[in-house]
């Protein structure tokens, strides 16, 4: 089975991630890091600081970034008697499900559809912000299952609209797709003392097995507070670490694979979009969303599963005549648009 609707990764990992995994010395297993001894966390925090340039102690490590956003969603929403959580209309489900694990209240602020994208509102959600005074603002960037993202210029101008008192959450998962400038993390985090910036290696580094996040905060006496309950007191696995390290030394090897990748959202665009009933948004993930005849729903599940092909067909209000279609290798990508086209033929 072709599993392209989970966003995962169809491709293999780097020569670099191959030899960290077999060239790793395994009585490494045998005792704890000795970086806090240096009063480090993690060799892969130390090296995530060099490589964007941003404190060690402001870099942040979790069990993928799921588990980075969960421990911040439950942190600041029970502290206080704040419990408001805003995240964007159309978002991934994980959202509210961590801040109703905690009692949370989520509220949804406002995504427009344009011609080709979707797009938040600035308008709206600055409005929202002033009447709700939310104790968490999450944005994504770029969303799931939009494919929307913000600039860096957009994402300060977020930070305009809250006060102190609120946590800026930027879920980053999908963002090395954008581009491979980082240096606007590093102005973020200086400054805005309020601000949490989560990515992980399981999109871009096609590695969601190995299950390691990493963030970065500003730097405040509450931010302080939240790393030091985040972080874990007997370091990280071992072998996650030179893994994860190898990864990031792969940049090339990935920019090729997102090469791949563009290629084929151009392939649906001009393919597909052409075609009676059919919309292919833009998009900055390994993912692209494509609005639908919702006649031919039955006939593309059909067709699908006899290729041993998976999509993700979306059921969500005013997001139920689209699918997620994740980017895969060549021969995926062809598959897909063909059988498509097949059977709009028909």
């Amino acid at each position: 089975m072709n599993y392209l609707d989970r966003n995962e990764f169809n491709f293999q990992p780097s020569e670099e991630v191959v030899k960290a995994i077999k060239d790793f010395d395994i009585g490494k297993f045998c005792f704890y890091t000795r970086i806090y001894d240096q009063g480090k966390k993690s060799i892969l925090s130390v090296y995530l600081s060099e490589m964007f340039d941003v404190p060690e102690e402001q870099v942040l490590l979790g069990y993928g970034a799921e588990d980075l956003l969960k421990n911040a969603v439950h942190y600041f929403l029970t502290k206080g008697d704040n419990n408001r959580m805003l995240i964007p209309k159309f978002s991934w489900w994980y959202y509210k499900s961590i801040a109703d694990e905690v009692e949370g209240q989520t509220l949804q602020y406002p995504v427009y559809e344009t011609d080709d994208s979707f797009c938040y509102d600035f308008d709206g959600l600055k409005k929202m912000i002033a009447d709700v005074n939310p104790r968490i603002l999450l944005v994504a960037s770029p969303n799931n299952p939009t494919g929307n993202g913000l600039v860096p210029d957009e994402l300060d101008e977020v930070m305009g609209m809250v006060g102190d008192d609120t946590i800026v959450i930027v879920d980053e998962a999908y963002a090395s797709y954008v581009s491979s400038e980082t240096g606007y993390i590093k102005h973020l985090v200086d400054k805005h003392p309020n601000i949490i910036i989560c990515r992980t290696l399981s999109k871009f580094y096609g590695l969601p097995g190995l299950r390691m996040g990493f963030g970065f905060i500003g730097k405040s006496d509450v931010m302080g507070k939240f790393a030091k309950y985040s972080n874990k007191y007997l370091g990280y696995d071992r072998l996650s670490e030179e893994v994860g390290i190898a990864a990031l030394k792969s940049d090339a090897h990935y920019r090729e694979i997102a090469n791949v990748m563009d290629e084929a959202r151009k392939m649906y665009a001009d393919e597909l979009g052409c075609l009676p009933g059919f919309k292919v948004y833009k998009s900055r993930a390994n993912f692209i969303l494509i609005k639908y005849p919702v006649d031919k729903k039955e006939a593309l599940q059909t067709a699908f599963a006899e290729q041993d092909y998976k999509v993700k067909f979306m059921n969500e209000p005013d997001l139920n005549e689209h699918m997620r279609i994740t980017l895969g290798r060549r021969e995926q990508n062809r598959t897909i648009c063909d059988t498509i086209l097949t059977v709009c033929k028909q």
